[in-house]
């Protein structure tokens, strides 16, 4: 059974994220074709990068990485759930992904993205980092707007329209992580 992390991509306090993950994840756990995991980068406490040598080297001193490096390693493939500051990632989901390497290689990824225009921009960051580091981004995403599907742009309340955009999402995602374990395993 395929292992799939919903990575929580923002730190802020009363961010509206929480509520959008935890959206994915309901959704997510009735499904019987992979286990989901929801993961708070928020709970892992990742200062500002700060090993020594760059994470290609795998050579991780600080037990906040080797804790988030077990984390990331046990995944198959990942559903990114991030926001859009200022037309871009969050820099706490920017520094968690900076902290590793290996551990992202030969994964499949997708994207949940909320802000003004769907965070559509910081996606499209995401898919450049995601290339760079080996990981397979699937087409689908899921597009959800402060003036639409939330309402006073703090409370999460999903047009019905996302739903089977999600499940689509997902679908890829678990698709694309199967097809990529057998070069997962050669590397392992």
């Amino acid at each position: 059974m395929l292992n799939i992390a919903i990575i929580l991509g923002s730190t802020r306090p009363g961010r509206n994220g929480e509520a959008v993950a935890r959206w994915v994840y309901d959704i997510a756990k009735a499904r019987t074709d992979a286990r989901f995991e929801l993961v708070d980068i928020a709970e892992f406490n990742l200062p500002l990068l700060d090993e020594p040598v760059p994470a290609s080297l795998h050579q991780y001193t600080h037990e906040h990485t080797q804790a988030w490096a077990r984390k990331i390693g046990a995944a198959d493939g990942f559903v990114f759930v991030t926001a859009e500051y200022n037309h871009g990632v969050t820099g706490a989901l920017k520094n968690a992904i900076d902290y590793l390497y290996a551990e992202w290689n030969n994964k499949a990824a997708g994207f949940v993205g909320y802000g003004s225009a769907g965070a559509t921009r910081a996606v499209e960051q995401l898919r450049m980092i995601m290339g760079e580091l080996q990981v397979a981004d699937v087409r689908a995403q899921v597009r959800l707007s402060l003036f639409t599907d939330f309402e006073n742009f703090s409370t999460f309340k999903p047009d019905a329209q996302h739903e089977p955009e999600l499940n689509n999402m997902l679908d890829q995602v678990i698709a694309w992580s199967k097809a990529l374990k057998p070069l997962r395993s050669a590397v392992s």
